[in-house]
């Protein structure tokens, strides 16, 4: 089975701007020759502390940021450097949900103007299919037709995630790259995104790209665990395994930063929440 997103040896260097005197500094290599895959509707969590890389290397695979080196294949298809239609079928084959909804939403647009945009610009959906899709997409996360005409201040931290969940699935992408995306909000509500995410997993079939910095929220979501520092993975493995029985010291450093092992929780095992907090 040919894996959903294939990193080779990724690198990744930010430029540097003009040096002291006029003289060129040295490019910050902020990812270095990191690989990984993702299987067919599975999730792989990328942890580490912020500045290990891990942000880049999302940015990477979904082509806003700079790759110095290596390959990023979707489906088999290499998109390391890709432009025109090849962009817009990438577009449309990865998705996004940022870590703050507050921000990610466009605050003049409605709920249904939102979810709408990935399916006009990309889909050129119009009229009643349109409408159709915007109300089934708004069901699939747990809420309510009504919410299509709210404004994102009509709404609470989670209904804005779930917003920001649907625009992100609505054109039926096969990777969903979620940045942080419970950080911002209370702890009950995280319980309830993950949820939602693991039961559209499980519906939809979608493989993710889970960055974080909580152990506890990555072995609630993810199978697999890939560990960053200083722009490198130090250690990646079933999350069961490497969260149970770390073999690098940094890793075990992060284990070691939660109060005890058994708090990190235990994996999945509950529905998707159905409430709209």
């Amino acid at each position: 089975m040919t894996p959903i997103l294939q990193v080779t040896d990724l690198v990744v260097e930010y430029g540097a701007r003009g040096g002291l005197f006029g003289q060129r500094a040295s490019a910050v290599r902020a990812v270095d020759r990191v690989s990984f895959d993702i299987e067919p509707g599975r999730t792989l969590g990328l942890v580490g502390e912020s500045g290990s890389g891990k942000t880049s290397v999302a940015r990477a695979v979904l082509g806003i940021a700079p790759v110095g080196g290596g390959r990023i294949l979707i489906q088999g298809h290499d998109v390391t450097r890709v432009s025109g239609g090849l962009l817009r079928a990438r577009r449309r084959a990865v998705q996004l949900v940022f870590q703050q909804p507050s921000t990610s939403l466009d605050p003049r647009r409605t709920v249904a103007a939102s979810i709408s945009e990935p399916l006009v610009h990309l889909l050129h959906m119009r009229g009643r299919p349109l409408e159709a899709r915007v109300g089934e997409l708004l069901e699939l996360v747990g809420l309510e037709v009504e919410h299509a005409r709210r404004l994102p201040r009509e709404l609470s931290g989670g209904q804005r995630q779930r917003v920001a969940i649907a625009r992100a699935i609505a054109t039926a992408p096969s990777l969903v790259v979620c940045d942080e995306p419970t950080s911002s909000l209370d702890v009950s509500v995280q319980a309830q995104i993950i949820n939602l995410l693991v039961g559209l997993q499980a519906e939809l079939g979608i493989s993710y790209l889970f960055i974080s910095h909580d152990l506890g929220t990555v072995r609630q979501i993810a199978d697999t665990i890939a560990v960053m520092h200083l722009g490198r993975i130090v250690e990646a493995g079933p999350v069961d395994q490497v969260l149970g029985a770390p073999r690098d010291e940094y890793t075990q450093a992060l284990i070691a930063a939660v109060p005890s092992v058994e708090r990190i929780g235990a994996r999945r095992g509950m529905p998707a929440a159905q409430a709209a907090p």
